[in-house]
């Protein structure tokens, strides 16, 4: 069971999942790995080092169509198992930088994420979608990290951060500063949903961050559970309802598992299901 780096959601949730498998499945051993995120964790299930992995969606998409990231790469194989919950693209600025919407982060310097990130490519899929490229911005390459004490220091004037909210990057800016977020217009919205199979609507409520006194308006990726065509179907059919027989231990593990729902598991479903899976929702 591949997760993502300790600090973030994947790895409390992964071993939630791993203890969940384990008790409601006989004869399956599951254990949590902590592994570098959602490129990671396709290549660990494409290598078969493991079974089932946390990813984005938007990532699970570029590899099942060996786009971004996987040009050339594509892991036809990869299957989904249940949408989870979103990542929020959120786009971070200071309220002294005057900085009201996409269309204003032209000529400016932005943190678009790490090179070859999820994050990164959802920056330019917005900024592209907005009528701005690259060329129109001064792009800066940095971690979630990097990026709030840069904004922190002035340095840059807006940052994209692709994850659940309220998120502890933000908060640390928030914490000394006055943030703002920058919200999408509907059109905006509606532009990306239209284009790319993995985005969904998520407006951020207002009072998720200090002194953000109205609602933002955004997309998300969805955190999704992924394996792969050799995992067996009724193996898959036994994980899936287990989880959701069972989504009080998720919440406990992290306060994102609230937002797991089996209502919400096909929601920017971008990859083939698993027949496991779709046997499961389907009620067979």
């Amino acid at each position: 069971n591949a997760t993502g780096g300790t600090a973030g959601t994947y790895y409390p949730l992964g071993g939630a999942m791993a203890e969940i498998f384990n008790k409601n499945i006989a004869g399956v051993n599951a254990s949590a790995q902590s592994t570098g995120a959602s490129v990671a964790n396709v290549n660990l299930l494409r290598e078969g080092e493991v079974q089932v992995a946390l990813i984005q969606n938007d990532i699970a998409y570029y590899a099942a169509n060996g786009t971004e990231m996987f040009e050339g790469n594509q892991y036809s194989d990869l299957r989904g198992m249940a949408s989870l919950y979103p990542e929020t693209i959120q786009i971070i600025t200071l309220a002294s930088k005057g900085i009201e919407s996409v269309a204003d982060l032209k000529g400016k310097k932005v943190a678009v994420g790490a090179a070859g990130s999820g994050t990164e490519a959802n920056a330019r899929q917005i900024l592209e979608a907005a009528g701005i490229t690259y060329d129109d911005i001064t792009v800066q390459y940095l971690s979630f990290g990097e990026a709030a004490s840069n904004l922190k220091d002035g340095n840059i004037d807006a940052a994209f951060i692709t994850a659940g909210f309220p998120t502890a990057a933000v908060q640390d800016v928030a914490a000394s500063r006055d943030i703002k977020l920058v919200s999408l217009d509907s059109e905006l919205v509606a532009k990306l949903i239209d284009t790319y199979p993995f985005y969904t609507e998520t407006p951020i409520p207002a009072g998720v961050y200090p002194k953000q006194d109205e609602e933002i308006q955004a997309v998300s990726v969805m955190a999704m559970l992924a394996t792969n065509t050799s995992l067996d179907s009724d193996l898959v059919y036994e994980m899936v309802k287990s989880i959701y027989t069972n989504l009080d231990r998720l919440e406990t593990a992290h306060s994102v598992g609230k937002q797991i729902t089996q209502d919400n598991a096909m929601a920017g479903m971008s990859i083939d299901l698993h027949p496991g899976a779709q046997q499961f929702f389907e009620g067979k």
